[in-house]
């Protein structure tokens, strides 16, 4: 994979569930992959301020293994789905994927209830063969609405330069894709493992903070027409990560069509469904 001339989306791929007490994974799953840390610190940290509940999982979603490659280079890799809710946020949910050295995988997205105002948490961590792809944000519901900018970004721009001076631009990305994102969008590319480890880390914390602050503070919304706003922008988010999803690929190699497209739309971005009643 070129890091260079290349406009490459940020995947936030999104997969989540919660964890099965006793659940019998293949022994791996035990090991201290990359992303590990992460998981455990945001889950942990979320239990200790939030009243956190399962958030269901369709079976068949909680964890799916393939085998890929063959001789020598054979390699199974693992998805394990997270997913909680509480009374603000209607789905946390994280995905992680353990492929060996060359993939790694953790998203980690938070739906508000659509009586909130509050942006999408956002963070996609990612090691392909290629290198590292890190993406964090706090994706806003109306990215070029100057008080919502007040409300929700300009907390939150303190902690982004702060972490940019360690964590360089990651280069562009598509144009379609920017009214999905805010300034303090934190979108990196680093060359070294450690970097991910402590950097990454830390500003993975940080951002996570930040937002259960937000969380803390925020009021709900009675309004009728910023309701129906706030349902719209849910939406059109939401369509366009199914739609975009670059994760459809990699998981349709790895298990299928049928399995892949009923995970993206009954699962990761399952609000429309929700709504519908289905």
């Amino acid at each position: 994979m070129g890091r260079q001339g290349r406009k490459v989306a940020p995947c936030f791929l999104v997969l989540f569930s919660r964890p099965m007490p006793n659940a019998q994974y293949p022994i791996f799953i035990h090991q201290m992959t990359l992303y590990q840390p992460f998981l455990d610190y945001a889950i942990a940290y979320m239990r200790s301020r939030l009243d956190l509940q399962p958030y269901p999982i369709p079976q068949g979603f909680e964890s799916k293994v393939a085998t890929v490659g063959k001789g020598k280079n054979q390699q199974e890799v693992l998805t394990t789905s997270y997913a909680f809710q509480t009374t603000k946020l209607r789905q946390i949910r994280a995905a992680h994927v353990q492929g060996g050295n060359s993939l790694q995988v953790l998203n980690f997205v938070i739906f508000p209830h659509l009586n909130y105002d509050l942006p999408f948490f956002g963070a996609d961590l990612v090691t392909l063969p290629g290198g590292h792809l890190i993406a964090l944000d706090m994706q806003p519901l109306f990215r070029d609405d100057a008080g919502y900018q007040a409300k929700y970004t300009q907390p939150i721009l303190p902690i982004f330069h702060a972490h940019q001076q360690h964590l360089s631009w990651g280069g562009d990305f598509p144009e379609e894709a920017r009214p999905f994102f805010s300034p303090a969008f934190l979108w990196t590319r680093p060359q070294e493992t450690v970097v991910v480890e402590t950097q990454v880390f830390a500003a993975f914390q940080d951002y996570l903070k930040a937002y259960l602050d937000f969380v803390e503070q925020v009021e709900p919304v009675t309004d009728s027409q910023s309701l129906a706003d706030i349902q719209q922008a849910q939406l059109r988010y939401l369509r366009y990560r199914a739609e975009k999803d670059p994760a459809r690929g990699m998981f349709k190699r790895f298990y299928g069509d049928e399995w892949t497209e009923e995970y993206i739309h009954g699962f990761l971005f399952d609000l429309e469904r929700k709504l519908l009643g289905v």
